[in-house]
C-alpha cells in the first residue's frame, strides 16, 4: 500500500474533502472499500500469502485459545489464511467482510467457517460473545474516529480476558490517496505509538507487539511496515 502524501484531517466520519474538492460521505467511503476488494478478489490472497509474520501471529493466537473457541475474524477476505487456519484447528469462526466477492470466495474456500457480508460498524455484537477477535489490516479505509469506535466495540464483544489481535500498517496518514495492488484507495492509519495508545484506551492490555517489513507479491510492490498487536481485554 503506497500512500501519496498525508491527507487533510477529517472533522467527522461523514465529512472530508475528496479529489477535486468533492465531498466524500461515509456511505461513499464504505462503498469504495467494498469496490476495491471486489475488484481484487483472489489477487489479494496471492499477494499476501507469503507473510510469515501473519502466520506467526496466527500460531501465537492458536496457542492461546482453548478448544472449540469462538472467534470473530473482521475483514476476513478470502478466508485464507486466518479463518482457514483457525477453523482447521477446530474453532468456531465467524468471518465478516464488506466485499460480496470476498465473502463468496471465503465461503467456497473455507466451508468449515461461517461468513457474513456486512460492515463491522453496523453488525450487532453481543457483549462477551467471542473468545477472541482478530482484525488483520481491516481498519485502514476507516476514519480514525471509526477505527477507535470499532476497536472499542470489538473489545466489548470478547469475554473478559479474551484475546484481541490487531494488525495494521503503522503510518501517520489521514485520508491519504494511495495505490493498493493497482487499485486507488484512501488510507487512514495511526503511527505505531498512537495505534498502541488507541488499543489500550479501548480497554486492552498489549501482551505482544511485533513489527515487520513485508513486500507483497505483486508487480511494483515495495516493502511496507506491518504491526501486530496481541492483546487481552482488561478484566472487568
Amino acid at each position: 500500500m503506497r500512500p501519496r502524501g498525508k491527507g487533510r484531517h477529517e472533522e467527522g466520519a461523514a465529512g472530508g474533502s475528496g479529489a477535486g474538492g468533492a465531498t466524500v460521505t461515509d456511505r461513499d467511503a464504505r462503498s469504495q472499500a467494498a469496490a476495491v476488494f471486489d475488484a481484487l478478489g483472489i489477487r489479494y490472497e496471492q499477494a499476501f500469502a507469503r507473510s510469515a509474520a501473519h502466520r506467526a501471529s496466527l500460531d501465537r493466537l492458536s496457542a492461546h485459545l482453548g478448544p472449540h473457541s469462538r472467534v470473530l475474524d473482521v475483514g476476513s477476505g478470502t478466508g485464507r489464511p486466518t479463518a482457514a487456519t483457525l477453523a482447521a484447528a477446530g474453532h468456531e469462526v465467524l468471518g465478516v467482510d464488506v466485499s460480496p466477492v470476498m465473502v463468496e470466495l471465503a465461503a467456497r474456500q473455507v466451508p468449515q467457517a461461517s461468513f457474513r457480508c456486512a460492515d463491522i460498524r453496523d453488525l450487532p455484537l453481543d457483549e462477551g460473545s467471542f473468545d477472541a477477535v482478530c482484525v488483520y489490516f481491516a481498519l485502514l479505509q476507516m476514519s480514525r474516529r471509526d477505527q477507535q469506535a470499532v476497536v472499542r466495540r470489538l473489545v466489548r464483544a470478547v469475554r473478559p480476558s479474551g484475546i484481541v489481535v490487531l494488525a495494521t500498517v503503522p503510518l501517520d496518514v489521514d485520508r491519504a490517496e494511495g495505490v493498493f495492488l493497482g487499485q486507488p484507495v484512501r488510507v487512514t492509519s495511526f503511527a505505531e505509538e498512537d495505534f498502541v495508545r488507541m488499543a489500550t484506551a479501548a480497554g486492552l492490555t498489549v501482551v505482544s507487539r511485533q513489527s515487520h517489513l513485508f513486500t507483497p507479491a505483486a508487480p511494483g510492490a515495495t516493502p511496507e511496515p506491518h504491526l501486530f498487536l496481541h492483546c487481552r481485554r482488561t478484566a472487568g
